[in-house]
């Protein structure tokens, strides 16, 4: 063989080499670059949550920007803890299910709004039905021991912790026999239709996965509703100015509601 292909053969196993071995990172240094990827990605997934919080502030303006069809302004303000969950998804065919993921807030001991923490709803049911829906749906919670169940592993909405289909519009804020007895009041819109829903077979759990994300990795669902000692991310700002302006801080006086004095 002479020298010219020998050196031919070289420079081509040399090229053969250079392209195997990558674009030029050792194994540490792809090891970081892979790090380095995986911190991005981190950095975005608060982003989904912040999206949650937002539709869910979207969804409660637009339910109650109509006061003849909304969510009854008595109501909202006896509340101790609102719920949203956008967009939930009911798939059947045979067998029926539903999941959706939302938000949660709680009001602190002085009547103002705590910081929300993320929650998740699912269930079943069964009959012979096809098709799928999307709906938003919207809990009232009345007292303390409608988000009981909540700290311990679950709420089962229809079940343990009664609910009852919330009463809509001005016209029931003028009935007479109003009493707002039960823990829960749900509500739904569908297709532009609103009205209050049963929600039997539901179960509602506290989200940690999401709320580690938004408020830090030591941070649970209890520390955020149960000691209310956790500040609002910027994340759920949303959600909490929504709060504030269709359920603004109340103080109860003889099982009556009314605003707090103007400062």
């Amino acid at each position: 063989m002479s020298i010219k292909k020998c050196l031919t053969c070289l420079c081509c196993l040399l090229a053969a080499v250079f392209l195997a071995s990558g674009p030029g990172f050792s194994a540490g240094e792809e090891k970081e670059e892979k790090k380095a990827q995986a911190a991005k990605s981190d950095m975005k997934e608060p982003e989904k949550e912040a999206e949650r919080a937002l539709s869910a502030s979207n969804v409660l303006l637009e339910i109650m920007k109509t006061p003849e069809t909304g969510i009854p302004k008595e109501l909202m303000e006896r509340a101790d803890a609102i719920a949203v969950i956008p967009n939930v998804v009911k798939a059947a065919l045979g067998l029926g299910g539903r999941h959706g993921k939302g938000i949660v807030a709680r009001r602190l001991p002085n009547r103002s709004w705590g910081a929300p923490a993320f929650i998740e709803v699912s269930g079943g049911s069964f009959g012979l039905q096809i098709g799928v829906s999307v709906t938003d749906v919207i809990l009232v919670f009345t007292n303390d021991d409608g988000l009981k169940g909540l700290f311990e592993d679950k709420v089962e909405l229809g079940g343990s912790a009664g609910v009852a289909a919330g009463p809509v519009g001005r016209s029931a804020e003028a009935g007479t026999n109003l009493t707002f007895d039960s823990p829960i009041y749900s509500y739904s819109r569908s297709k532009g239709l609103f009205a209050g829903l049963a929600l039997k077979g539901t179960v509602m759990t506290i989200d940690d996965s999401a709320n580690r994300k938004v408020y830090g990795e030591k941070v649970s669902g209890r520390d955020i509703l149960l000691k209310g000692s956790v500040r609002p991310a910027p994340e759920v700002k949303p959600f909490l100015d929504a709060l504030n302006r269709v359920a603004p801080k109340a103080i109860h006086h003889s099982g009556k509601s009314v605003k707090a004095p103007s400062k």
